[in-house]
């Protein structure tokens, strides 16, 4: 069994999903009141918070990260809402076992306020993607993406909470393809 940890910063829906897939070994968020640690803690899923706030810089922060991930014998990482930029240095030494879950249809916005950008540029559709991370934010191979469609009345939220729904589905069916050894992009309709 490959060894799965999942980093949050907030609620933790897409961790509930990929848990609910794919027992992980660790829940490790950055912000120690991120409600996905009570979620993981009742699903008996072991817990861990880095607090980025406590390290002079990003480099020291990532030190613990890999600390408590090495401790957990991590061999994959999913990041599921993780609000923090990684450094090229920390990337690098889990090249090619750090999947990411953006929400948008990659390499459409990257980066935040996706859903904004999609309406305020007249898209018909939007969506969301997993993609393997890479030193260049949001620009990984893809892996897999969902789609919807922008309805007349969308609102930011409205098409936010339609492609969260999408998003719970697609990480956990591409994150179960990523672990058989298939990388082959996933794409539902």
């Amino acid at each position: 069994m490959t060894r799965v940890a999942i980093l949050i910063s907030g609620g933790g829906s897409n961790m509930v999903a990929l848990a609910d897939a794919v027992r992980p070994v660790l829940v490790l968020s950055n912000e120690p009141g991120a409600g996905g640690l009570s979620k993981a803690a009742a699903r008996d899923i072991p817990t861990e918070v880095v607090d980025h706030r406590d390290f002079p810089d990003r480099p020291a922060f990532e030190a613990e990260l890999t600390r408590q991930l090495d401790a957990h014998q991590t061999q994959v990482i999913c990041l599921a809402g993780f609000m923090r930029i990684l450094t090229p240095g920390f990337v690098e030494r889990w090249d090619g076992r750090i999947l990411n879950i953006h929400p948008s249809l990659l390499p459409k916005y990257p980066g935040l306020n996706t859903h904004q950008r999609a309406l305020d540029a007249g898209d018909s559709e939007a969506g969301c993607t997993v993609h393997m991370v890479t030193p260049v934010l949001d620009d990984g191979p893809i892996l897999g993406q969902a789609r919807v469609p922008v309805l007349p009345d969308d609102t930011a939220q409205s098409l936010a909470a339609r492609v969260l729904a999408e998003e719970h589905e697609l990480y956990p069916a591409v994150l179960r393809r990523f672990l058989e050894g298939n990388i082959e992009p996933l794409y539902l309709p």
